[in-house]
This record gives structure tokens, sequence and C-alpha cells, in this order.
């Protein structure tokens, strides 16, 4: 999956090639295939669009219009997928991107934005965060996380016809909700264990080890062991990253809006 990118009036990164900035010549899946069908879509909410990533722009001689504020968006074509080549380095809006959250990368959809993608072939669906720009091919419509492609079943196929509908999410009214929707708090997910015993153990190790908070979510008969909460994403990245050094391979970064929580309170 290569992607050479010839950028006019901004810097366009991501799934983006440029010399030397890449430790793999061509992109590939990670050498240890973590399962990844606990993963949960992402979550739609409001979030003001980044300062980066959201001008036009010119690849390959092709000029791009960023959408500004699309009230609806629907689109088919294919899918491909991006992974370890571009793990860890900045997407187009300056995140860094994690192949295994659930993103994407779109050519002209405001950044960020939530949609639903459709694997049309087998019926699958799967809600993704559009934080990336790409992917430049001929017929391709968006460029899917390793993660968002393993939900979809595209990793075997490498693309797949799909159906891509926007998720507009209105800003809120209400200071209250406005100021707490501008804020989420972070987790890193490292394991799913069936038996709570086993997960409070599971939990009370990670903290000696990391020395960081640990929190467990249940979700029906599964509990979910997690480092967190953290508010700074830098932070939550560093935590993600600390833990697949630790071989925990299946450690994906989950987000949680604080208005959900003071919500139920």
């Amino acid at each position: 999956m290569k992607k050479y990118l010839i950028i006019t009036a901004m810097l366009l990164s991501g799934c983006a090639s440029e010399d030397g900035r890449y430790s793999l010549s061509d992109d590939k899946a990670p050498e240890t295939s973590p399962t990844l069908a606990h993963i949960e879509d992402a979550l739609p909410r409001y979030e003001p669009y980044s300062r980066a990533g959201n001008s036009n722009y010119t690849v390959l001689g092709k000029d791009y219009e960023v959408l500004k504020a699309p009230e609806a968006f629907s689109e088919t074509g294919i899918a491909s997928w991006y992974g370890e080549k571009f793990h860890g380095h900045k997407t187009s809006n300056g995140e860094i991107y994690d192949m295994y959250s659930m993103s994407a990368a779109h050519k002209t959809l405001p950044i960020p934005s939530y949609v639903e993608v459709e694997n049309t072939s087998n019926g699958k669906k799967a809600i993704v965060r559009v934080n990336d720009r790409g992917p430049f091919h001929e017929g391709r419509v968006i460029d899917l996380s390793y993660a968002a492609a393993s939900k979809l079943d595209v990793l075997k196929t490498g693309t797949a016809p799909v159906k891509v509908t926007l998720l507009k999410i209105d800003k809120p009214t209400d200071d209250t909700e406005w100021q707490g929707a501008r804020l989420n708090r972070y987790f890193v997910q490292l394991v799913a264990i069936s038996d709570q015993m086993k997960a409070t153990k599971a939990a009370e190790t990670f903290a000696k080890q990391f020395d960081l908070p640990t929190d467990i979510r249940q979700s029906g008969n599964v509990f979910r062991v997690r480092l967190g909460p953290f508010y700074d994403y830098d932070q939550t990245q560093n935590a993600a990253m600390k833990a697949r050094e630790q071989q925990i391979n299946e450690a994906f970064i989950v987000a949680e809006p604080i208005a959900g929580e003071l919500s139920q309170k």
C-alpha cells in the first residue's frame, strides 16, 4: 500500500509517504495478530473541526476541496486499509495514528468526522472516526485502520466494496453540556476476562507493572481491564505504546466523553 504524495498548500501526513520518514518501505499487518473482535466502534460525539488537515489541497496534480460543514454525506466505492508502516506517525490533523483504534482516512470529509462504514459484500458495519487524509488511489473512498478493517473482514481481501455514511452530530446548545462535550477521558484496554476475580487480580498486577491507575469496566459477562483514566491524549498514547512494548499486543485506546459520565449521576 504505497502512497506517494505531492502536496501543495499544505503538508498532509498519516497516509502520505515521505523519504526517510518511515522505518518500513511497505505497509503490512503486525507480525503478531491480536484478537480484535472485542474492539468497540468509535463513539460518535460532537467535536470541533481541527485546525490542521482541513484546508483544500493538491495531491498528484489533483485538487481536493474539503467539505466545510456537510449536513449529510454518503458514497459507495472501495475501502482499503493501512497498518504498521504508519503506526505511531502523525495523521493529517496532528494526532498519532494508532492502527488498533477505530479510525480512518478520507479525502474530503472534515476532520474529525464520524462515519458508518458497511462492507456491502458481507453486511458487516463499523463506526469509525476520520482523522486522516487518503486513500489516493482511483476508486478507493476510505482507508480503514487495521482494527476497523478487521471488524469489517477486509484484512484478508485487502480491499472491499463499502458504503460510507456520515453521522452528523449537532453542537450542544447548553453551556454546561458544551463544556462537558469538549472533554474526553481515555483508557488503554489491556485484556478482556470473563472471571471477575481474575480481572481484579490482573488490574492489581498491571497497576504495579506500569505504575499507573487501572480500571475495570463490566460489559455483560466480560470484565475489561484498562489503564486509566487519563485526561491527556499524549499521556494515553504513551501508556498504550508502553503496554505494547511489554508484549500486550491487544492494547488499544478507548475514549469516553466525560459528559456521558456526568449525565449518569
